[in-house]
């Protein structure tokens, strides 16, 4: 099986990025972030005609998840039970046995901001809840976009981002606690080829110059962890006309 993950960028606008890359890559699950689309407006049909079940929470302008799957899903639950919030941002469904959770985690705008300050209780919040999706079903992968890099070895120059948002130590910690709750980053069980990131400004022409952050992450729990054969970042997409300035994860479960 594989799970996937990506930060769309508004799906209205990359919906064909999304079905050409379904095509080339037909991955088993796919989460994606930044639907930017009330439920009303989601391309249902379209998912649906390229062989997928679609489970979808929007919102008009920002945020809105999605998982796409080539089974069906059973169990949906949107948003954080333990957290109310008018901000899509989770949603969860289980899959062949796999607890599937879609999360885009708030981008934090800048330390110390009333946004930084949501980001860390949402995620502190987000940790609760795993914990029990966790002791529920083991076989939990967590997929999305982290907004965090999590150590230095994922941006670019640790010099220049010392203290910005992502990479505070703040944000680190709170990505370390979801691990410790039982979760393992995918990516980090593999040899990876140096400067891997999975994210790129637009400007300054920063994909071109590889100047970017890894903040698209697969998180698994012990069962998967053993079943997982290979994580890999596909930056073709970045390439494209009009871009996501994000591009997908791929995690591969024997």
């Amino acid at each position: 099986m594989k799970l996937a993950t990506w930060n769309v960028n508004s799906l209205n606008v990359r919906l064909p990025h999304l079905l050409k890359w379904l095509e080339e890559n037909p991955v088993d699950v796919i989460c994606i972030q930044e639907t930017k689309l009330t439920d009303d407006k989601f391309p249902k049909a379209a998912i649906e005609a390229a062989g997928y079940y679609v489970e979808f929470s929007g919102q008009k302008t920002y945020n809105g998840v999605a998982i796409l799957s080539r089974l069906p899903m059973t169990d949906v639950v949107r948003n954080n039970p333990l957290y109310p919030d008018d901000q899509q941002r989770i949603l969860a469904a289980t899959i062949d046995g796999i607890r599937v959770v879609c999360a885009y985690v708030p981008n934090g705008q800048a330390v110390d901001s009333d946004k930084y300050v949501y980001k860390l209780a949402w995620m502190q919040a987000f940790k609760e809840w795993l914990a029990s999706e966790l002791a529920a079903n083991p076989n939990l992968a967590v997929l999305g976009d982290y907004n965090v890099a999590p150590e230095d070895r994922d941006v670019h120059d640790p010099a220049v981002w010392e203290g910005e948002v992502h990479v505070s130590p703040r944000e680190r910690a709170a990505f370390q606690a979801l691990l410790e709750v039982g979760l393992t980053d995918s990516f980090r069980l593999f040899e990876q080829p140096e400067k891997t990131y999975s994210w790129w400004d637009y400007r300054m022409l920063r994909f071109q110059k590889n100047q970017g952050l890894r903040i698209d992450h697969i998180l698994l729990a012990a069962p998967l962890v053993a079943r997982c054969t290979a994580c890999v970042i596909d930056r073709a997409p970045r390439k494209w006309q009009q871009p996501s300035d994000h591009t997908p994860v791929i995690a591969t479960l024997g």
